[in-house]
C-alpha cells in the first residue's frame, strides 16, 4: 500500500457524541474509525505508536509538540505501527537527535497512520476526561462526510473485542541467550519488546508463543516460569485464556503478568473486569505498594481494570491486592493466596520510563529460583 501524502488539508475528528474537533490531516486519508483515547506521555511517542496495546485506538497526545527527536530503529515495541491514528497539537517537521534515522511525519505516512494536527488537544482531552473514551472518526474536509458518519455509526465498541488474537505472533520464537540460566515461556497477547529485553537482561531464555497456546503445550516446554503479556482489547473477550492460566498455575510453575496479563489472572481466579471511563495512559501514575506503603510513579496503558476496592478483589478470596492506584483507588497489583502467581497493572518495563517499578522483574526471578531450589531431585 502506498504511503499517505505528506501534504496536509483541512480535516476533522468527529466523536460519537457529535462533538467535532478541527485540524489538518494528510491528503488522501480515508475515514479512519477507532476508540479515541489520550496519553500524557511527554516523550516516548515511538514506543506508544508501536505498542500492540494501542491496537484499534486513535491516540491523542497531550504533549503540545510531537516528533522533535524523530524516530529510530532501536526503540519500537513491535515491528510495525499499531495505532489506528494520531491527534496532535503540533507535528514537528524538524528533528534533532543523534539516534534518529528519520522524521516522525514520514514514518507515520509510510505506515499509513493518519495524523490530525493543529488540534486543540487540551480541549479534546478535557472533553474525554468528562465524557469518557468513545469512538471517533478522522476524515478529510471542513465537515464530516456522509461516508465518515456512516463508518462511525457502524464501528463496534472496544467492549467485547478480542484483539489479542489479532496482534499475537503466528508462531513461537526465541528471544535471549540460549544458555541463559532460566527458561521463561511468554504468552503473547500483544507483548512489548522491551519486556522481552528485560527478561533477557535478567538471565532468561524466552520462548514467545501464540495467545491460544494450550497449557499442555506450555508445560511440555518445561519452563521455569510463565509470563502473561500486555495486549489490546477487552480481557473478558479472551475466553480461551483463563482455563490455560489455571492449569499452568496449578502445576506450581511461577507466573507473572503485566497489564492485560494482570487482568486475565484476575478473571482466571474468580474476579471480574470493568471498563474505566477514560483509562490510565501515560508515564505519571502514582501507585501505592500496600505492604510497604512505598509509592511508585508508573507508566500505564489500559482501559480495563480488575474490579475491587481496598485490599479485596470482587468475587474471589483466592487473590490478594498488592498495589492500588492513588488517583482513583483501582487495583494495580495482585498475588495469589497459595500459588506462585502475581501480576501488576502498570508497566515496570516502561521505556523511556519511569523505572520505579523495575524491581518486579527481580521478584519473578526470585520466584523461579525458589521453585528450582524446592524441586525434587531427578
Amino acid at each position: 500500500m502506498a504511503p499517505l501524502a505528506l501534504e496536509t488539508v483541512p480535516g476533522v475528528l468527529l466523536l460519537e457524541d457529535g462533538s467535532i474537533f478541527r485540524g489538518r490531516v494528510n491528503a488522501g486519508t480515508p475515514p479512519t474509525v477507532a476508540e479515541i483515547v489520550f496519553t500524557t506521555n511527554m516523550t516516548g511517542y515511538q514506543e506508544v505508536f508501536t505498542d500492540p496495546s494501542y491496537r484499534g485506538q486513535i491516540v491523542v497526545m497531550t504533549a503540545p509538540e510531537i516528533g522533535n527527536y524523530g524516530v529510530n530503529d532501536e526503540d519500537p515495541e513491535s515491528r510495525r505501527a499499531q495505532v489506528a491514528g494520531v491527534v496532535v497539537r503540533e507535528l514537528s517537521r524538524v528533528h534533532s537527535s543523534w539516534r534518529a534515522t528519520r522524521g516522525l511525519q514520514g514514518w507515520l505516512a509510510e505506515s499509513r497512520v493518519p495524523v490530525l494536527e493543529e488540534v486543540d488537544t487540551r480541549a479534546l482531552t478535557r472533553h474525554l476526561r468528562s465524557r469518557g473514551a468513545m469512538q471517533g472518526v478522522i476524515c478529510v474536509g471542513e465537515e464530516p462526510s456522509a461516508e465518515a458518519r456512516a463508518a462511525l455509526a457502524a464501528s463496534p465498541s472496544m467492549e467485547g473485542l478480542d484483539l489479542a488474537s489479532i496482534v499475537t505472533t503466528a508462531q513461537a520464537y526465541a528471544w535471549g541467550a540460549s544458555d541463559a540460566p532460566y527458561h521463561v515461556v511468554a504468552i503473547d497477547f500483544g507483548v512489548k519488546e522491551n519486556i522481552l529485553r528485560l527478561l533477557a537482561d535478567h538471565g532468561c531464555r524466552v520462548t514467545v508463543v501464540p495467545s491460544t497456546t494450550t497449557a499442555a503445550e506450555i508445560l511440555a516446554l518445561r519452563p521455569d516460569g510463565v509470563f502473561l503479556s500486555n495486549g489490546p482489547g477487552d480481557p473478558a473477550a479472551i475466553g480461551y485464556a483463563p482455563g490455560m492460566i489455571r492449569e499452568v498455575a496449578g502445576s506450581g510453575t511461577p507466573m507473572f503478568g503485566i497489564c492485560l496479563g494482570h487482568q486475565l489472572i484476575g478473571l482466571s481466579f474468580g474476579g471480574r473486569t470493568v471498563k474505566l471511563p477514560y483509562g490510565h495512559r501515560g508515564g505519571n501514575q502514582p501507585v501505592k505498594e500496600l505492604e510497604t506503603g512505598r509509592v511508585l510513579i508508573t507508566s500505564q496503558n489500559h482501559g480495563f481494570a480488575v474490579a475491587g476496592a481496598g485490599d479485596r478483589v470482587d468475587g474471589t478470596d483466592a487473590l490478594r491486592v498488592t498495589h492500588v492506584n492513588l488517583n482513583d483507588g483501582t487495583i494495580e497489583g495482585l498475588r495469589h493466596a497459595d500459588l506462585p502467581v502475581f501480576a501488576v497493572q502498570y508497566h515496570p518495563e516502561a521505556a523511556p520510563g519511569p523505572h520505579d517499578a523495575r524491581p518486579v522483574f527481580s521478584d519473578f526471578m526470585a520466584a523461579m529460583a525458589r521453585r528450582r531450589a524446592n524441586a525434587p531431585s531427578a
